[in-house]
C-alpha cells in the first residue's frame, strides 16, 4: 500500500512558476515509478510526467515537455513537479499517482497506477 498527500496548487499568472509537492508512505513507496497526471475543466484525465524509482529515468507529455520537471528525493519520500513558464491551458486538479509494479520502468499512460492522491487545484490566470 502507499498513501499519497498532494500539496503546491494555488492561483498563479501566466509564465510564473509553482511547485507541486507529493508526499509519499508505505514500505514500496521508493520503489515504484511515480508520475503526475491532471484533469482540466471538463475534459478527461492527461498524462504530465513520470519518473521510475530511481530517478534516473523521466518521461514528459509533450504539452509540458521543456517546462515541467519531475524529480523525487527517496531520502524524505516526496515527488515535485516544477512548473515553469505556466499556461492558461495548464490549468487543472493535478494529481500524483504510484505504479503497482515495484521496480518498474517509466511510464506515462494510468494503466497500472494504483495509488492516487486526493489531488491539488492549479489555476493559471492571464
Amino acid at each position: 500500500q502507499v498513501q499519497l498527500v498532494e500539496s503546491g496548487g494555488g492561483v498563479v499568472q501566466v509564465g510564473a512558476s509553482l511547485r507541486l509537492s507529493c508526499a509519499t508512505s508505505g514500505r514500496s513507496a521508493n520503489a515504484v515509478t511515480m508520475a503526475w497526471f491532471r484533469q482540466p475543466p471538463g475534459k478527461g484525465q492527461e498524462s504530465v510526467a513520470t519518473i521510475n524509482w530511481s530517478g534516473e529515468a523521466t518521461a514528459y507529455a509533450d504539452s509540458v515537455r521543456g517546462r515541467f520537471t519531475i524529480s523525487r528525493d527517496n531520502a524524505k519520500n516526496m515527488v515535485y513537479l516544477q512548473m515553469n513558464m505556466v499556461k492558461p491551458e495548464d490549468t487543472a486538479v493535478y494529481f500524483c499517482a504510484a505504479h503497482s509494479t515495484l521496480w518498474g520502468p517509466i511510464q506515462l499512460k494510468p494503466r497500472g497506477y494504483d495509488y492516487w492522491g486526493q489531488g491539488t487545484q492549479v489555476t493559471v490566470s492571464s
